[in-house]
């Protein structure tokens, strides 16, 4: 047994994990402190670029999202036409006196959309992106899936049926939307390209149909290609790598915005304005702060009483 401070007694094995817990919060709640002050002071401090003109690597852009030609998604609880959505169920459950809600199904929708500004387009592939969406809704119901049609309703649904809570954001067409992230463009003759390894590339595919390049290039229809009708078959590949080069040069460039290839750049998508969003991230930084000191002040506590013990 071990004598906190004022008096209050508490086994080992319990002053040992409440010791522990406090001090890993105290951790975690420093980190997040951190971590979201950096994220304020990127939003704050990257200026905003034109898709058209946007460097390559980590950039802010501004515009309205789009389907990209595709049908919008429909959310899972819902029922929502929207192009990106997050969803949490949770159930209430009792146990002795204990009354919680633990969830029992959360997802996420990772399907590609379309950011434009009024210089080009660029596609934001939101998976492992840290959203903050302004449209959220929260409800209850008797049903793990609200949408669904098998489930108890009416009175008996109320007297037997168990209670969920649901939690839905999402973003929806032409919202304008705030995006931080990994920006590459693709095609357009942006890539280096090597002739030499298309043209083995060429010849490759061409040596799988070995009777079709025999009837191209065997000239003296010996069946077997000698050093002379090889020499053709290279001078054809390079001319073809050439062709397929210059058809990729002429393709339009596609851009993306996707999750930073190193670790601690951020990849933030939001459809508050960049003010606001730094406001939040500042706040949820000063929660953290307060949370901390309090975790703190009670693990020294914890660690006193160990020490004094």
């Amino acid at each position: 047994m071990i004598e906190l401070p004022g008096g209050l007694v508490l086994s080992s094995t319990f002053h040992a994990i409440a010791t522990g817990l406090t001090s890993l919060l105290t951790l975690w709640l420093l980190y997040r402190m951190f971590s979201r002050l950096r994220r304020a002071r990127w939003v704050e401090d990257t200026p905003t670029s034109k898709i058209r003109s946007a460097a390559q690597g980590l950039v802010e852009l501004n515009g309205r999202v789009d389907a990209g030609g595709h049908a919008p998604l429909i959310s899972p609880l819902g029922g929502r036409s929207c192009l990106w959505y997050r969803f949490t169920v949770e159930e209430y459950r009792r146990s002795g006196r204990s009354r919680e809600w633990r969830t029992v199904e959360r997802g996420v929708s990772d399907r590609p959309f379309l950011l434009r500004d009024d210089t080009g387009q660029c596609w934001i592939q939101p998976r492992d992106a840290e959203i903050h969406p302004r449209l959220r809704r929260r409800w209850e119901g008797r049903r793990r899936w609200p949408l669904s049609t098998g489930a108890q309703t009416g009175v008996l649904g109320a007297l037997l049926g168990r209670r969920y809570r649901y939690t839905e954001e999402w973003l929806q067409q032409d919202d304008v939307l705030y995006a931080l992230g990994w920006f590459e463009s693709r095609g357009g003759g942006r890539e280096a390209m090597d002739p030499q390894r298309i043209a083995r590339q060429v010849i490759s595919s061409w040596k799988a149909d070995y009777a079709d390049l025999l009837a191209r290039f065997d000239r003296n229809r010996d069946g077997q290609l000698d050093q002379l009708e090889w020499e053709q078959v290279r001078a054809a590949a390079a001319s073809e790598a050439q062709r397929q080069m210059h058809s990729a040069a002429q393709a339009p460039a596609v851009h993306v915005l996707g999750k930073p290839p190193h670790r601690g750049l951020p990849f933030l998508l939001s459809d508050h304005h960049e003010e606001h969003l730094s406001r939040r991230l500042r706040r949820q930084s000063g929660w953290s702060l307060a949370g901390m000191l309090l975790a703190g002040g009670v693990a020294g506590w914890l660690w006193l009483a160990l020490i004094r013990g």
